[in-house]
């Protein structure tokens, strides 16, 4: 009886964080005007409105071209920390450590707030620049988490050996190391992509005036009726944002199995 109870439960819970999502799906075919149900047929002609909505494939652009430089950053960063904190005695490792997985711990809107008003502080605007470094801060301690995991895997003494055999510490990373690591940098980078593609809070704070990403496009979207474009935006970004992530586990899990064999 109490097993039962509490896989109701769970069901219920689940089915109250899904089903709007479902709803969203569905109502983004609906062939009707109104996004309701019931739904009167299906089309696919608000996907096309979306392509033919210049503001709305201009915030496309802007979301990959964002999310493609903070995974980029937010990789390379990650990928040094990590070798940094694991492979070598740094000077306080432990603060460093702290401060560095500190963005994930704190509020992302007191983080936008307080990057915001520092930078105004220092005389500097809101600009583009500014967005990516927002980004960047976010999404960098996702990364080390992830890279730092698969670095205390490798074992050391292959590294050694390689470089044992003559191979400078550069071709022993560029050899040995980062092919190990590269699952882990892989899912590490999707994680930044997906992260920075879906953030709105932090967003909203560091944008410039004229620059709009999807979701700050859908929600000034939403400010002013709820049309069904939003309903296909909407499903647009749910196949992104829940792909990227499964495409990145399958990516890390072949890697692993290549390297393991």
């Amino acid at each position: 009886m109490g097993w039962g109870l509490i896989r109701l439960y769970a069901i219920a819970v689940y089915g109250f964080m899904f089903l709007p999502v479902v709803a969203v799906v569905l109502l983004s075919f609906n062939a009707n005007q109104f996004g309701s149900f019931p739904m009167t047929g299906l089309s696919l002609r608000w996907f096309e409105a979306l392509w033919n909505n210049d503001a709305v494939m201009r915030a496309f652009r802007t979301s990959l071209v964002l999310g493609l430089m903070t995974a980029v950053i937010s990789t390379m960063l990650g990928v040094l920390a990590s070798l940094a904190l694991v492979r070598y005695d740094v000077p306080g490792k432990n603060l460093i450590t702290t401060a560095l997985i500190a963005p994930i711990l704190v509020p992302e809107v007191v983080l936008a707030v307080a990057l915001l008003l520092f930078l105004n502080w220092l005389g500097i605007g809101k600009s583009f620049a500014l967005l990516l470094a927002g980004h960047v801060i976010f999404t960098l301690p996702f990364v080390i988490l992830v890279v730092q995991a698969r670095l205390v895997s490798i074992r050391r003494d292959v590294e050694e050996a390689a470089m044992s055999l003559g191979a400078s510490p550069v071709q022993t990373f560029f050899s040995i190391t980062l092919p190990l690591l590269m699952p882990a940098v892989a899912a590490g980078a999707l994680f930044a992509f997906t992260i920075s593609f879906d953030d709105i809070t932090g967003t909203l704070f560091w944008k410039p005036g004229g620059v709009e990403t999807v979701p700050t496009q859908i929600f000034s979207m939403l400010r002013n009726s709820i049309s069904p474009e939003i309903n296909a935006l909407g499903t647009v970004m749910i196949l992104l944002t829940v792909g990227l992530p499964l495409l990145g586990a399958a990516i890390a899990r072949s890697l692993s199995t290549k390297r393991g064999t």
